[in-house]
């Protein structure tokens, strides 16, 4: 069978790979792909959010199966686009990508069907918003209501700091129109949970759980970025808190979904929050996240594209999803000053044997180099965490480029926990 995936970092990378693994796949385009995914698929300058192009290349290439995996497509109706010409589709509909595409939506659907979640406030005008800083609780979490990269959210630790975030979505359109509106949310403390999970809008299978590190630096400091590392499976996530979770978060979003009309099929992401008076939800994604999924597919060890094509049915009940008993780690290699300014155009030179999923790189006369502000994603898989954290760490030695900067901890708040 022929299938396209659409994207070009990271996440698309690790996906490609295991869809690889697959007999049943002969051919499979990246759309736009990059540097690195050339090596596993044929890359098509078609971008992400050309919709016309991505539908048009599918009908011409009479494409058998798409998945789609980054947010943007998923919200302007790429998956609606290719099932409207009769391509089979992983990944949701618009109506129901709006679950990630507004967190003002998201928020009010949890309040509407008792989802927990953080206590909020949504603004579409600014002074109100400003106001109602001046005597709501400190720290505060704002949220722009749209997409914007993963970046689109500011832990305020005082009235000033909340103040100024507002103003810089508001009135400076720091995220373009996803400010337009925002959400003023109640802090929340607890160890943070990534669950990704398989849905065809019935079924819910969860995969492994994971821990991403979103600081720029060691020891969660610096700014926010798209993600510095993850580890899978998160010690916090135990049993007991996996089994309250399905009954309280995962089947009633699933099926408030279902009454709100907008049935959701693909990856539905939770990002949680495990409060002293229990799991939370923080955010939703609609697709399958990034890092996240950089360690959760190395340790799947059933087919890929069968569970997508029975998610994408509607038989997800009768797919096997089996994940190994094992751990892994992704360090991320970034471009010097990410997420801020930073050069790119510098040779990568790395083993060829390993699992490192090419993020921000392209090919130019044969050589991969740097083109964008995480590079690489470095996974090893260990009997242990701490097997895979070493292994992962020993792999990065061996990769070679000017301006490479990583986090040197990622996994030991995990360790810490594990051990405690």
């Amino acid at each position: 069978m022929k299938i396209m995936v659409v994207g070009g970092g990271g996440r698309e990378h690790a996906i490609i790979k295991k869809l690889k693994e697959s007999s049943r796949i002969s051919k499979i385009y990246a759309l736009p792909g990059n540097g690195g995914i050339a090596a596993d698929a044929e890359c098509v300058a078609i971008g992400a959010k050309d919709i016309d192009g991505i539908r048009d290349f599918a009908k011409q290439e009479k494409i058998d199966f798409a998945v789609v995996a980054p947010d943007d497509p998923l919200v302007l109706g790429a998956v609606d686009a290719l099932e409207g010409i009769g391509v089979p589709c992983f990944g949701p509909r618009a109506n129901a990508a709006i679950i990630e595409g507004s967190k003002v939506f998201s928020k009010n659907l949890m309040k509407k069907y008792n989802i927990p979640t953080a206590e909020y406030e949504v603004f579409s005008d600014l002074d109100a918003a400003l106001k109602y800083l001046e005597t709501a609780p400190i720290p505060t979490v704002i949220k722009a209501d749209g997409l914007a990269l993963g970046k689109g959210v500011i832990i305020a630790q005082t009235r000033d700091e909340a103040k100024n975030a507002v103003r810089s979505m508001m009135e400076d359109k720091i995220f373009g129109e996803s400010g337009n509106n925002v959400v003023i949310e109640e802090f929340l403390t607890g160890p943070e949970v990534s669950v990704l999970s398989f849905t065809d809008g019935e079924t819910v299978i969860p995969m492994v759980s994971s821990m991403d590190h979103k600081r720029a630096k060691d020891g969660d400091e610096g700014l926010n970025t798209g993600g510095m590392g993850t580890i899978a499976p998160n010690p916090y996530y135990t049993k007991e808190i996996a089994k309250e979770c399905m009954e309280k978060i995962f089947l009633p979003t699933i099926d408030a979904m279902n009454k709100e009309g907008r049935t959701f099929k693909g990856c539905l992401y939770f990002g949680l929050m495990l409060t002293e008076k229990g799991p939370k939800v923080i955010e939703y994604n609609c697709r399958f996240g990034d890092p996240e999924t950089q360690v959760v597919l190395p340790l799947l060890e059933s087919d890929l594209f069968e569970i997508m094509q029975h998610t994408a049915k509607g038989t997800l009940k009768d797919a096997e999803v089996k994940f190994a008993d094992k751990a892994a780690c992704c360090v991320v290699m970034a471009s010097s000053g990410y997420p801020q300014k930073y050069d790119s155009g510098f040779e990568i030179t790395m083993p060829g044997d390993k699992n490192i999923y090419v993020a921000g790189a392209k090919l130019e006369n044969g050589k991969l180099l740097t083109a964008g502000g995480r590079v690489l994603g470095v996974t090893e898989v260990g009997a242990s965490l701490k097997e895979a954290i070493d292994a992962a760490y020993e792999t990065v030695e061996t990769v070679r480029f000017e301006n490479a900067y990583f986090r040197r901890d990622i996994g030991q708040k995990a360790l810490a926990a594990e051990n405690a």
